[in-house]
């Protein structure tokens, strides 16, 4: 976000003033703020970005809208579709934009695969599967500490969850799960999910104690879409997609290759927001976009907990 010309980042809070410090030296950020607090209080700053541990993205981003701030929030917006929804009417009565930050939605491939589904390239979508792996066991990481949100669902499982409604253009009716918990972090390691569209199903897997990996495909009536790498791709390098038509493939032709350049979604995520915020566009994912997410999320853990499909 740096690298862009729309944004001046003025300063950056810690819990731990020498922490802050540290950390706005070594990004060149002029202030440094020994809490939170203290930042949104600053009368310079017009929009926060929150990247805090998932239990604090709502309190901090009603106080940030509250102090006259702006605020894009890292996914997951909140830990439930409830908790999401309060922040609605706080919007409303602030007139304070607010968005969660997904900046795969910004990546000019998933823009590109919408563009392709909603022309008809693959004919009628039917489904699309997704799997986002890797392994992280400390303890002390936020991500396998239960008890400030940490666990794969909410860490990388939003991901095929957000990108399904993306391609899809549709809020999944019902869901299943199949859900397995570390026994020490108590966090979901180990999930396998279905959501049930209605044009269509969409099937994906997480883990976060197996080998690194992530892939995609999407399928339709008249032939199929395959993104390399659709999550995390390094943004100076173009990303890869493939395109394969009804007719079978010749053995080991994967298919019509397409390059996709321009994809630093996060500086692009960090433009749009700031066009949004100088009234130059509209803001393309409001936070009821992030409300619906989590209720598909929600309803995971359901259908993890009764082993039957739970409706959204």
């Amino acid at each position: 976000m740096q690298r862009s010309p729309l944004h001046r980042f003025v300063g950056l809070a810690s819990r731990d003033p020498a922490k802050a410090l540290a950390a706005a030296a070594s990004l060149g950020i002029p202030r440094a703020y020994g809490s939170y607090q203290a930042l949104i209080a600053d009368p310079e700053i017009e929009a926060v970005y929150i990247p805090l541990p998932n239990h604090l993205h709502v309190p901090w981003s009603i106080r940030a809208m509250e102090a006259g701030k702006h605020v894009l929030c890292e996914k997951p917006i909140a830990l439930t579709a409830a908790e999401a929804a309060t922040l609605v009417p706080v919007r409303d009565r602030t007139r304070r934009l607010i968005q969660e930050a997904f900046m795969i939605r910004h990546h000019p491939q998933w823009r590109r695969v919408r563009e392709l589904v909603r022309s008809g390239r693959i004919g009628r979508l039917q489904a699309m599967t997704a799997h986002f792996t890797y392994t992280h066991l400390d303890p002390d990481n936020i991500r396998n500490r239960v008890e400030v949100g940490g666990g794969g669902l909410y860490d990388i499982g939003t991901y095929p969850v957000t990108m399904m409604r993306f391609v899809f253009e549709a809020e999944p009716v019902a869901v299943s799960c199949t859900l397995e918990r570390d026994p020490a972090f108590r966090t979901d390691r180990l999930t396998s999910a279905i959501l049930r569209f209605p044009q269509g199903q969409a099937v994906f897997m997480i883990g976060t104690q197996m080998v690194r990996g992530q892939g995609v495909q999407i399928f339709g009536s008249e032939g199929r879409i395959d993104m390399v790498t659709p999550f995390t791709w390094p943004a100076e390098e173009p990303a890869r997609i493939r395109i394969a038509g009804a007719a079978p493939l010749p053995p080991g032709d994967p298919g019509t290759p397409e390059a996709i350049g321009g994809g630093d979604h996060y500086r692009l995520q960090g433009d749009d927001f700031a066009r949004a915020v100088r009234g130059a566009a509209p803001l393309e994912f409001p936070i009821e976009t992030a409300v619906a997410n989590m209720r598909v999320i929600d309803a995971l853990f359901r259908a993890g907990a009764s082993g039957r499909f739970e409706d959204v």
